[in-house]
């Protein structure tokens, strides 16, 4: 009797499944529209989750190394918003340097642009001029267009037709800007004292989640979860940690090799290519782009070969640097690392590059295991299927 009640209750359990299963099918796109509308809302406590684990990083270090641990309570009490406060002060110390170095300059650069403009568009002016002389046919065709008869009326109906339909148009898209820079600055907002609402209190959350899963969960699916999770967060720490040295050890040498052939701006496009380099893989060639730009207005000869040089470091950065510092933090072989970045390029742009890396890892590291047990539990019972044929001939015998 106690077989079938159990019975019993795992069909209603499948049916119920089976149930919620078709009404999402059938009713997917409300499905859809009410997982977009929870994602909205939840969006800045998203957020701030993540700002929380960047922060744990260094806050971690800190509270551990750098943080003489006492024993009394005054200092537990203040240990935890010390390293906080210390946390971000690194991080905004590193973007103050980051934009100090990297703003002026392109400021700088683009007055010189504006300067040089009325110049090159005087001797744009002379070189046409000197292939007009130097192709008459060209200058006829030039004279058959200022002939032209132009239709001045129909212009000026189209220009205020476009005025009239565009002022609307223009000015709802700066409504709907100003409105998307008001709900960032907001949600930044709240995804910040989120994040440290978190990291304040990270050892009770922690403590809350493994209760809530040992309450609704079996021991042994609880137990395994907390096991991914576990991996998970190595695999994401790792990574963030990888991803930053790998970035350090590019932009150095950019530094020493741009020095060392006597470029401009060495330490400004070393740090810019640092910065966009944690964008794995295909960040650095936004630095490549801004450091090539700023070149080519002193020397454009020398812009090209910086692009060269950019080219030749990036081989060695994207094959032998990149696989291995990111590739042994996250426990991942090279190939794999290279899988993760082109899937999740692919799947989801600039995001699906940094979560594929860790989330592969994981997979990864689970599937080894599994394939680990697998062949041992085959070769144990292979072993075994060999001792029984010796153990009855030594019977018969």
């Amino acid at each position: 009797m106690e077989f079938n009640r159990e019975k019993m209750k795992q069909i209603r359990k499948l049916m119920v499944l089976a149930a919620v299963l078709a009404l999402a099918v059938i009713y997917s796109e409300k499905v859809l529209w009410g997982g977009a509308f929870l994602l909205g809302i939840m969006r800045p406590f998203i957020y701030g989750g993540g700002v929380a684990f960047v922060l744990n990083i260094p806050m971690k270090l800190i509270e551990e190394k750098l943080l003489v641990r006492r024993k009394n309570k005054a200092a537990k009490k203040w240990k935890r918003p010390l390293s906080m406060v210390l946390s971000l002060a690194l991080i905004l110390l590193v973007l103050a340097v980051v934009i100090g170095m990297v703003l002026p300059q392109i400021a700088l650069t683009a007055a010189e642009v504006g300067r040089k403009v009325p110049a090159f568009m005087e001797q744009m002016v002379q070189m046409f001029e000197q292939l007009a002389e130097d192709e008459p046919a060209l200058a006829d065709w030039v004279g058959k267009l200022e002939t032209m008869e132009i239709n001045w009326d129909s212009i000026q109906e189209n220009i205020v037709h476009f005025l009239k339909n565009g002022a609307g148009n223009v000015l709802n898209s700066t409504f709907n800007v100003a409105g998307s820079i008001i709900s960032g600055v907001v949600n930044g907002a709240i995804a910040l004292v989120f994040a440290l609402y978190i990291l304040a209190q990270k050892e009770r959350l922690a403590s809350q989640g493994k209760r809530l899963i040992s309450a609704y969960l079996p021991a042994r699916i609880g137990d395994r979860l907390l096991e991914i999770c576990s991996l998970l967060y190595k695999n994401f720490s790792n990574f963030i940690t990888g991803q930053c040295l790998e970035a350090v050890i590019l932009g150095a040498m950019f530094v020493v090799s741009m020095s060392i052939f006597r470029m401009p701006y060495a330490l400004m496009v070393g740090v810019l290519i640092a910065v966009m380099a944690l964008i794995p893989i295909v960040g650095a060639f936004i630095g490549c782009a801004v450091g090539a730009f700023l070149i080519m207005i002193n020397n454009p000869l020398q812009a090209l070969w910086f692009v060269v040089l950019f080219l030749v470091l990036q081989q060695i950065e994207g094959n032998l640097i990149y696989p291995r510092v990111v590739g042994n933090s996250v426990g991942l072989p090279s190939i794999w690392v290279l899988m993760a970045v082109s899937i999740g390029g692919s799947l989801f742009g600039i995001a699906g590059m940094l979560m594929f890396i860790p989330l592969m890892s994981t997979g990864y590291a689970l599937l080894r295991e599994s394939v680990n047990k697998r062949n041992a539990l085959k070769a144990k019972k292979s072993a075994a299927d060999e001792e029984e044929p010796k153990e009855e001939k030594q019977e018969k015998d």
